[in-house]
């Protein structure tokens, strides 16, 4: 879904949320509400905002979007009512989709990314879905296929809540990316992701995590992944 950046950024509806407001918006909004809800109080953050802006003025880079903790936890913070919506954020994931897949090539955008954002003070981590299948089975013991683009990279987080994304082009085109909506997300639900690659253990050990941050949310249990080879 494409947005215009400068409207959802200015957009007053959104910038006091409480949880029930978000539950009710989750029951009866339609997707495309939902949407613009999630990206204008993702724009509340000004990190968020500031990485967005920043990359969006680099020039040649491979296909990305700002996905995951940043988003979704800004979310759980504006639920929460916290003024500063940075809270427990530790990070910014940054998934790019470049098809050469060498660790030279990823490290050209990486360090361009992270000099665009140097002086903001945030963690800014760029990775090449492209080439995760390289190196995920050393890191997490198991064997997955290559990702097809950037929307199946983003369906692989291990709860549902967190498959989202933003991206914003030199013209002000917001791209706001979900895989499965955002009724769990405003209803505060950590689910399972049923097109995860990720282990129990990613789920159970994130879920402990984000819980002791954020205690309104509800785990629900670990249920396999639909297809585990995907």
């Amino acid at each position: 879904m494409f947005l215009d950046y400068r409207v959802v950024r200015d957009n007053p509806t959104y910038a006091h949320v409480t949880a029930e407001g978000l539950r009710e918006l989750a029951d009866s909004g339609s997707y495309d509400e939902q949407a613009a809800a999630f990206a204008s109080i993702a724009l509340r953050n000004g990190s968020v905002r500031a990485v967005l802006e920043r990359l969006a003025g680099l020039e040649g880079l491979p296909p990305w979007y700002l996905t995951a903790g940043s988003l979704f936890q800004t979310v759980w913070n504006a639920a929460a009512g916290r003024e500063d919506l940075r809270a427990g954020i530790r990070d910014h994931d940054l998934f790019f989709f470049d098809e050469d897949t060498s660790w030279e090539a990823e490290d050209v955008v990486i360090k361009r990314c992270l000099a665009a954002v140097e002086d903001l003070g945030v963690e800014l981590e760029p990775r090449n879905q492209a080439r995760v299948h390289l190196w995920y089975p050393e890191k997490w013991g198991k064997e997955i296929a290559p990702y097809r683009d950037l929307p199946h990279a983003i369906s692989s987080f291990a709860a549902t809540s967190c498959c989202v994304g933003l991206s914003l082009d030199a013209g002000g085109k917001l791209d706001v990316h979900s895989t499965h909506g955002f009724a769990d997300l405003f209803r505060l639900v950590l689910r399972p992701n049923p097109l995860t690659v990720a282990p129990q253990a990613v789920y159970d050990a994130k879920a402990e995590r984000w819980m002791a941050e954020w205690p309104q949310l509800t785990k629900l249990p670990w249920a396999e992944p639909a297809d585990p080879a995907r």
